[in-house]
């Protein structure tokens, strides 16, 4: 049975574009849509609420996923759509969703937090226990941004795909990461971006201009030698290199400029408590305007 892509709704512009991006991705892979709109607010059966104040929520809730699944079907009329409210807080319905989901996309806001759907703690909880690639995408985004350019500052959603940039550590572990971008890539016939932050390990001291460039032609070998493999499996994919010495945060930011999709590692955690992301991570989310991918990994 095919896993379907979810998208987290809630009637804000950023959750319609994460599920326009939803969409889109979708077709991509073949695969089906979900659509979920989670409200602790809805009756326990078929029926209005009896109390008036309620009724006016409840609606508003009802046409907030149906607006959504009418908008969808005309843009996508290929598109395979499902569609459900469910009783029950945002963070919790999303867990609980993703767990039978390819990969679950939510709406962002950037500098501001994550969206309405899920803000402040709850979206950082949410995408710290998730298990799935989760997609962050901003209220902005439009299909033409995911494509280059037609011409000097004209957008277009009918010419090539921008690259799919990743982050790669090559310290740890990043086969999911590296297999998620490398198959956005090949779905997108887009070149991949492999991008890797170095830096002079402190117990180094200063270092000279020698040594710098010894340690910089080392962490090229091993990016080369990790990424080896994979253009193996993915033959089709153009990969390009890119190094930069400083913190990953503000190197991905910066590679991630002219890119159609980041794809980042987030570690599993294993605890409930302590922070929910890491400030790689955080910094991504704040700074950087195009879709996000959070892939787990061990």
């Amino acid at each position: 049975m095919l896993k379907p892509v979810v998208a987290g709704i809630d009637g804000s512009r950023e959750s319609i574009a994460a599920a326009d991006w939803a969409a889109r991705e979708a077709l991509l892979r073949g695969l089906p849509l979900r659509l979920v709109h989670a409200w602790e607010g809805l009756p326990e059966d078929d029926g209005d609420a009896d109390l008036p104040e309620l009724r006016a929520p409840q609606y508003h809730a009802r046409r907030v996923l149906r607006t959504a699944v009418e908008h969808l079907n005309d843009r996508y009329p290929g598109l395979y759509i499902a569609a459900e409210q469910v009783r029950r807080q945002p963070g919790p319905a999303l867990l609980a969703e993703a767990e039978n989901a390819e990969l679950l996309v939510i709406g962002s806001q950037g500098l501001g937090g994550v969206g309405a759907f899920m803000s402040g703690s709850v979206a950082g909880a949410t995408m710290a226990h998730v298990d799935r690639p989760v997609v962050l995408v901003r209220a902005t985004e439009t299909e033409a941004d995911e494509h280059l350019s037609d011409g000097p500052r004209k957008a277009s959603a009918r010419t090539p795909y921008r690259e799919v940039a990743v982050a790669v550590d090559t310290d740890g572990p990043c086969d999911d990461v590296l297999d998620f971008a490398f198959r956005a890539a090949e779905l997108r016939h887009s070149p991949l971006r492999a991008v890797h932050a170095w830096h002079v390990p402190l117990s180094r001291g200063v270092a000279g201009a020698e040594e710098r460039a010894r340690i910089r032609e080392e962490a090229e070998r091993e990016l080369t030698a990790l990424l080896e493999p994979w253009r193996a499996k993915y033959p089709g994919v153009t990969v390009h290199e890119t190094l930069h010495e400083g913190r990953a945060g503000h190197v991905l930011v910066r590679a991630a400029e002219g890119a159609g999709l980041l794809v980042v590692g987030r570690r599993r955690r294993r605890v409930g408590v302590g922070p929910h992301t890491g400030p790689v991570v955080h910094a991504l989310i704040h700074h950087v305007p195009r879709p996000v991918v959070l892939v787990p990994h061990d």
